[in-house]
Parts: C-alpha cells; structure tokens; sequence
C-alpha cells in the first residue's frame, strides 16, 4: 500500500536526483542495507542518487565505495555541508532512526532539515508505541520540517497519526522493499527437497531475538520424523559484541546442548551476498522469526521471507501481525516455546497447510520487490518536486 485518503502518487517516467542521507556498506546495519539496495533500484531505474553516509563513530569506511559525502555527527559544519550537498539535489530522501545522528535521540537532524534548501521525504523506520516526551516532540518536529512522512506498514501509520500531533495528509504508506528469487532461482528452489525441514533464522544477532525459545521448541518435538534441522544464520550485531562480546551465541550453543538438540542448531555466521542470501532464505522449509519486541512496526528480514516466498512463523509483533493475516504465515505469542513447537509442527505434517503458505507468500512477493518500492519512491518524488514547484509559483 502506497497511497493514503486525499493524497494519490502520479505516475511518471522523469527522471530526478535525489539526495539519500542514512548509515550505509560496509557499516553492517539495517538502514545501511535498506539504503544500498533503494539506491541500487533508483540508479537501475535511471535517476540519479546522491548518497552522504552518516559517520555515527563506529564506521569502517574501508571498501572504497563512492558516495557524495559523510555527516560526522556532533561537527556543525558537517551539518551544513551534508545539508548544502542534498540541496544540489531534487529532493533529501533522509532515513530515520533514533540512533543514528548526534545530539540527544539524534536531535541534530533537526539542525540538518532546517538547513535544507530542498523538500525532504523522511522515512520513520521506527515509531515508538511509549516514547519519551522528548523522543514524541523530536519526531513531531521531524514530521512538521518533513515534505512527505514515509511509513512501512498501515500499523506504523495508525500509530503515527493517532499517538502523534503530525499532519495526517504528510503520512505515506511504502513497504519495506526486499529481493526476490530470480526465475533461474526460483525453478532450482523448487528442486529442493524438504523431505528433511529446515528452519531458518538469520540476521544480527543480539539479546531479544528470541532463539533460545526455538532452541525450546524444537526439544519438544522429539516425535516428529525427521526432525526438523535449526540454521541460526548471522554475526552478532556490532554494537553487542563490542558490549558483551558473543556471549549471546554461546549462551545458545550451551542451551542447545543442555536441551538435547544441538546436532539439530547449526550456528551459521557466513557472509553471502544479496543473491545468494535470496536463494539460501528461499531454500529454506520455513523462516522463524521469534522476537522478543511487542512494538517493532519494520523488520526487513520478514519482508525479505515473504519475498522469497517462504511461510513464516513470528512471534506477534505488529509488523508480522500485519504482513501475515492473509496467511503467508503463522503468529505465536510472545516467549512461548510450547506454541513455537506447535506452529512448527503444523507446517511440518500437514502438506496443505504449507503449500497454501507457500502460495500466499509467493503472491504477496511482487509487491515487496525492491523495483516495485524504489518506482513509489520515484513516484512520491515527483508529486513532493510538483508540489514544491507550485508552491514557489
């Protein structure tokens, strides 16, 4: 869904430059991912991207990747300069997390758009359920200083206008993209053989995740034949490790064993590629996705399941309650091993059950292509230039 009551996106085939401000590769993160693949699609699609990288002080800047500029954050003058390099452009697509600007919740963004000479489309990549009084009037300051508000899901949208003073005619719906199986992929995944299931969570890794309740689950599930195989995929987040080292990891190897089960969990930390990433997701039997988060409204990683046209089993946080109710999927509740194991062991004796998630999820998979997210990008960009050119008319 891209479009909101009163406020419809034109089609259009011009091309425009628009500068993309977020964390961005090598910086391991989901912003930076999200921003690579956007601007790869834009590019692809004939536009120009400008892209300044936000130097949170934690970034290796190493891989030599061209971009128009960097944001130091807590430097003024890097301030003015990023805001003076997205000027050049159409209009500032700006991604935003608390995290990752300077200045307390990542005020200094403020300073950033009132710079700006140009329209911005800020996209929320979070929306608290409970934010403090600070974070609310950052966010409400953002929305009013902001051309367009960006939202991934309706629940986000909801939140946003009904716990927030914002201008609900500001607010667009633009899923989170993801990429999907290529024709020559899709005809080899449908040559793997699921007579041995195989569940799979991947992504960083980091208290929260929930995967000791699999961990859980599957040592409930003794008398199923085969057993169904765990691949826990993905290094631990940056950020914990340099907190708490892989302590995480280990507390789930060492809870594996205690259950009985570690010849079932492989702890799978190799980097793949976004192609190869797409085939090993779609390659799967089904994705778990056990967070621990009641308030997450975005998670890439329930996107890029459904993309590859896998069924999913998430705990209920909004995001899966959201993409799932059409049936590509199941809902669990919260920390609960004995309804994990249950999910899982529907999927795993009842045929029709699985297919017919297959097929929804493989249905939804178009409309979560990173091509189809990047043209309502495109398309959101020439309403927010058209409406800027009226007005200064």
């Amino acid at each position: 869904m891209s479009t909101i009551p009163g406020f419809r996106l034109v089609q259009t085939s011009t091309k425009y430059r628009i500068g993309l401000l977020s964390t961005y590769p090598p910086k391991i993160c989901g912003l930076a991912t999200f921003a690579a693949a956007l601007e790869c699609e834009l590019v692809g699609s004939g536009h120009l991207v400008d892209v300044v990288r936000i130097d949170d002080g934690d970034a290796d800047f190493s891989d030599g990747r061209l971009v128009a500029g960097t944001l130091v954050n807590g430097v003024p003058a890097s301030i003015r300069s990023t805001a003076a390099l997205l000027s050049r452009c159409d209009v500032a697509l700006i991604q935003h997390e608390y995290g990752i600007y300077g200045g307390a919740d990542g005020e200094e963004v403020i300073d950033l758009l009132q710079a700006l000479e140009v329209p911005a489309v800020v996209v929320f990549h979070t929306v608290p359920l409970d934010p403090t009084p600070h974070q609310k009037s950052l966010l409400v300051a953002i929305a009013d200083l902001a051309s367009r508000v960006v939202v991934m899901t309706q629940v986000a949208r909801d939140r946003l206008t009904t716990s927030y003073p914002i201008d609900q005619s500001k607010v667009v719906i633009i899923s989170h993209g993801a990429s999907t199986p290529t024709r020559e992929q899709r005809r080899e995944i449908d040559r793997v053989d699921h007579t041995r299931p195989q569940l799979l969570t991947w992504g960083l890794l980091g208290p929260g995740k929930g995967i000791e309740h699999v961990i859980d689950a599957l040592a409930l599930l003794g008398d199923l034949h085969p057993r169904p195989r765990y691949t826990v995929a993905g290094v631990t987040h940056p950020k914990v490790l340099a907190r708490d080292g892989d302590r995480y990891r280990h507390s789930l190897i060492q809870r594996a064993r205690e259950a009985g089960v570690d010849d079932l969990v492989t702890f799978d930390d190799t980097y793949r590629g976004v192609a190869e990433l797409t085939q090993f997701v779609a390659s799967a039997t089904a994705v778990v996705l056990p967070y621990d988060s009641r308030d997450q409204v975005t998670s890439g990683v329930l996107v890029d399941a459904i993309a590859a046209g896998r069924p999913v089993i998430a705990t209920a946080f909004p995001h899966a309650v959201e993409l799932l109710k059409s049936g590509a999927g199941i809902v669990v509740p919260h920390g609960d091993p004995t309804a994990l194991a249950a999910a899982i062991r529907l999927i795993f004796t009842d045929k029709y059950v699985l297919t017919s998630m297959v097929s929804e999820a493989r249905r939804l998979a178009p409309t979560l292509s990173w091509s189809a997210v990047a043209a309502k990008y495109a398309r959101l960009t020439g309403d927010v230039v058209r409406t800027a050119s009226s007005v200064a008319s």
